[in-house]
């Protein structure tokens, strides 16, 4: 197997190339398929999805589309299962082994909530290739795929104070955990390096393990109302879906702004009503991690090891659509400058 420790910046340009040809559920066991004309029966992916699933219009929607991508070129006949809140280890076992002993290669499992499972279920099937999006686990048979998101919530950050009239900013997390607490930690530090007076409001929608703050759009929108309440004028939610309820709230309050995350979402069309105050969006393109993964299979050279993707090889990313932040693209651009050239050095905790 080509073990990968970090994805060269050549790597992600030749997958980003590839994609630009190409434009969170219900049940554990809910499955959609897509086949293709590339001739064959093509290939057998399995993806276990985060709760929320394809339609997430973030993070699990940013995994299947690199899926769709590989699908398209490689042909087959894809598994997806998508988690639900209440599943237990065992049930998340179950989901990639279920899978693997399906003979679906490889399994791609979205979310971190899978590395216990990922750690147990891969060393039974050593011919079988795994990935885990926001994980590192150990394993010769296993793809680590990472994302250096606090760099791109750094971004969001400065865009964030810049663009506020009030100079009170909101973040909103779905639940509050290490991973998420990385993209407070970039979002903040970006805010304060820029204006250092203006002040950062935090809120989670779940603790611990409970991870209904990952799908839950009510909450998101209540959390948002709650900071719009008090002033604040710009709101950066990295919650999942329920980030769809945040930007449907920010949407109902003139002069304020959303900050999108995982996926550009003011391009998402199930968010199509409420682009316009859609600022931006903190990119990480899991569809690059997961397309590679899957070719590498079809091409008999699969990949493990962990892949970290950050600013400096395009794999998180602020995004432009709408032309919202035209006006202060110098200061973004200067200031991922000084990330990548490593003047600037991103925290990873508040």
């Amino acid at each position: 197997m080509r073990r990968v420790t970090t994805l060269t910046a050549a790597g992600i340009a030749t997958a980003a190339l590839a994609l630009t040809a190409t434009a969170c559920g219900a049940s554990s066991t809910d499955s959609t398929g897509s086949s293709s004309s590339s001739g064959g029966a093509g290939m057998k992916v399995g993806v276990a999805y985060d709760v929320g699933g394809r339609g997430d219009h973030s993070f699990n929607d940013s995994a299947a589309r690199g899926l769709d991508k590989a699908t398209k070129e490689f042909g087959g006949t894809p598994k997806e299962l998508t988690a639900k809140t209440t599943d237990t280890e065992s049930d998340r076992e179950q989901h990639l082994s279920d899978l693997a002993s399906a003979g679906y290669n490889p399994v791609v499992a979205v979310g971190f909530a899978y590395a216990d499972a990922i750690k147990a279920v891969a060393p039974k099937f050593p011919k079988t290739n795994f990935g885990i999006v926001d994980s590192v686990v150990p394993g010769s048979n296993v793809d680590s795929m990472t994302f250096a998101s606090p760099e791109s919530s750094y971004l969001a950050g400065v865009a964030a104070a810049l663009k506020s009239k009030t100079g009170h900013v909101g973040f909103i997390g779905g639940v509050d955990n290490a991973l998420i607490k990385g993209f407070q930690a970039g979002f903040e530090q970006g805010v304060k390096d820029t204006k250092p007076a203006d002040k950062v409001t935090v809120q989670y929608l779940s603790t611990g393990s409970d991870i209904s703050g990952f799908s839950s759009p009510d909450k998101g929108k209540s959390a948002a109302n709650g900071m719009l309440s008090q002033g604040i004028d710009v709101i950066y939610t990295a919650a999942g879906s329920s980030g769809s309820g945040a930007i449907e709230a920010v949407h109902g309050k003139a002069g304020a702004w959303a900050i999108g995350v995982d996926s550009d979402q003011y391009q998402d069309p199930g968010l199509a009503a409420y682009k316009s105050s859609i600022l931006t969006s903190a990119v990480k393109n899991v569809d690059l991690a997961v397309y590679e993964l899957i070719k590498s299979v079809h091409d008999k050279k699969p990949i493990s090891g962990n892949r970290t993707y950050g600013l400096a090889e395009g794999g998180v990313s602020l995004a432009t659509s709408g032309g919202y932040i035209t006006d202060i693209q110098a200061q973004l651009d200067a200031a991922r400058k000084k990330i990548v050239n490593g003047q600037v050095k991103v925290k990873s905790t508040p």
